[in-house]
């Protein structure tokens, strides 16, 4: 099964979960920049909210990915808002993307709130999370 992790972010959290994501199923996390070189049964894409949405280079990411990618699954940060969820599940599907029902989301840190986060706890659950998804 051909496995990717993605990430965009703009303050190195998701950056931090993307890695963690990655060391857990044995690929290297790379940034949105770089696009998927073949078929992917699963991407990890991780994300943050921005502006109460997904930030505009992640779904270009995904429009010019989506024919690659078999189905995505959600990793996410925000210090606001609970998670990325639904917003990218409903963008995923209008460029033909699956995403999968099961999502990992954390806080992040932004401006004072949440300060420390992602927290070790926080990387050692999205490892163990990407764990049950690859069973």
């Amino acid at each position: 099964m051909k496995t990717a992790v993605r990430y965009f972010t703009r303050t190195g959290n998701t950056k931090k979960l993307a890695e963690a994501a990655a060391a857990a199923i044995g690929v290297e996390a790379k940034d949105i920049s770089q696009p998927l070189e073949e078929d992917t049964d699963i991407l990890f894409l991780c994300n943050s909210m921005y502006c109460n949405g997904i930030d505009g280079k992640v779904k270009a990411f995904l429009k010019a990915s989506g024919h690659k990618i078999g189905k995505l699954v959600n990793v996410s940060t925000a210090a606001l808002k609970e998670s990325t969820y639904i917003k990218m599940k409903s963008y995923a599907a209008k460029v033909g993307i699956p995403v999968d029902y099961r999502e990992f989301h954390c806080k992040g840190s932004f401006m004072g709130l949440n300060k420390g986060k992602p927290d070790q706890n926080d990387i050692d659950n999205v490892k163990k999370f990407v764990g049950k998804i690859m069973k």
